[in-house]
């Protein structure tokens, strides 16, 4: 199964670099799958060294015992001259000296590798933030990983890692990346294309290029890889009907905060303080989303200034309907406390929604808070996961999302 990936990889790799890429990121799990243990993985599992030594397994490939995994991803990058990301497994020996040392005697970690474009290894990440992976350890620490290219500074974590502060927020505040290798399994459902509007609303919010290649697992609902840019998304695909894989090439800025082109950053604090507070609505219920309880309230007239709150959080909105069918309902809802769905953490999320039979095609704007802007529409979904209009008088309608992670209580 792995050379069947592995096959697979390659020649998206070569395919790649024919079309003059100067690197490419292959999904979480695309070498492994997902069918397996952490007793039948380790096997498989090799040990991968800090890139200090100055190795390249693909000309010296049992300096650090078998590895035939890294040789051949080696091998790709350097038949290919270009820099190849892929996500695989690290094995290290511990013992009762160690207090946190597993049963088993050993640490197994989901990592990422990247080889430069002459096989070499450069980067090694091990995945800090795990999302019910009881194959694998977390490390002790987290890591901010980054290396330089000669087009630009790139950082590199995986999957769930990107909801919180360390590492991704490190890389783009502390460590100034330009762009975010991201291997990822992440779900991708209509309405809600949530990897493709997360992961392009991350990219604007932060200010950095994304490259987000994401697994093609339809039976677990994976689908959604993507290019993304400050200034928007420069490629993506989805797609949930066959288990076909894309390659998703594109060109971007390789220092995006001084391209003309990447929006300016955007004081947020001083633009909420400078919002004119409204009077709280007397209308309010209660409702379930991801299992989060939040404050509700309808929005009935076809315009008006309404306000939300729960707890400390407090949502404002002003807004005039262009039409309001009787089969819509738009909602202005706050969530403010602990999320427990994947694991505990304090969130904060605003939502303005409507609530009709039509899809949502995300087109993200953002702050480091991550905005979010959904725009619906009475649309046909292509098979490539584009949209268009059943007809030419289709009217949009704005669905907003913020979300807010706390640190610091984390």
């Amino acid at each position: 199964l792995m050379n069947k990936n592995m096959d697979v990889l390659e020649g998206a790799i070569k395919e790649a670099a024919r079309q003059g890429a100067h690197i490419i990121v292959t999904p979480e799990d695309g070498i492994y799958g997902w069918r397996f243990t952490r007793e039948s993985i380790y096997p498989y599992l090799e040990d991968i060294p800090d890139p200090v030594v100055n190795w390249i397994p693909c000309t010296d490939p049992s300096r650090f015992g078998p590895a035939p995994v890294q040789e051949r991803l080696s091998c790709m990058a350097r038949n290919n001259s270009i820099y190849v990301v892929a996500n695989i497994g690290d094995k290290k020996p511990c013992d009762s000296s160690d207090p946190n040392c597993p049963r088993d005697g050993r640490y197994q970690y989901n990592t990422d590798v990247v080889f430069d474009t002459q096989g070499k290894l450069v980067a090694r990440y091990h995945k800090y933030n795990l999302f019910v992976e009881t194959q694998f350890n977390y490390p002790k620490e987290a890591e901010a990983v980054t290396f330089e290219t000669p087009f630009g500074k790139f950082g590199i974590f995986t999957c769930f890692d990107i909801l919180f502060s360390e590492p991704a927020v490190v890389l783009v505040d502390k460590m100034q990346v330009d762009t975010v290798l991201f291997p990822t399994a992440w779900m991708n459902l209509l309405p809600f294309l949530t990897a493709i509007e997360f992961h392009s609303a991350w990219a604007m919010g932060m200010r950095v290029n994304v490259l987000a290649a994401n697994t093609h697992n339809t039976s677990k609902e994976m689908t959604g890889s993507g290019i993304y840019a400050p200034a928007g998304a420069r490629a993506y695909f989805y797609n949930m009907k066959t288990e076909d894989g894309h390659l998703l090439i594109a060109e971007l800025d390789a220092h995006p905060r001084l391209s003309p082109a990447s929006p300016p950053a955007v004081s947020w604090n001083s633009y909420a303080l400078s919002v004119e507070k409204f009077s709280q609505n007397d209308h309010e219920f209660t409702g379930i989303v991801f299992e989060d309880p939040f404050t509700f309230v309808e929005l009935t007239k076809p315009e008006g200034n309404l306000t939300v709150c729960q707890k400390d959080l407090c949502c404002h909105l002003r807004y005039k309907m262009a039409e309001k069918r009787d089969d819509e309902v738009y909602v202005l809802g706050a969530f403010d406390g602990l999320h427990v769905i994947e694991g505990q953490y304090y969130l904060q999320v605003t939502l303005w929604r409507g609530i009709t039979e039509y899809v949502i095609l995300c087109l993200p704007y953002s702050s480091t808070a991550l905005m979010m802007l959904l725009l619906l529409f009475h649309n046909q979904v292509l098979t490539d996961g584009r949209l268009i209009s059943r007809n030419t008088t289709s009217k949009p309608v704005v669905t907003v999302t913020l979300f807010g992670r706390w640190y610091e209580k984390d």
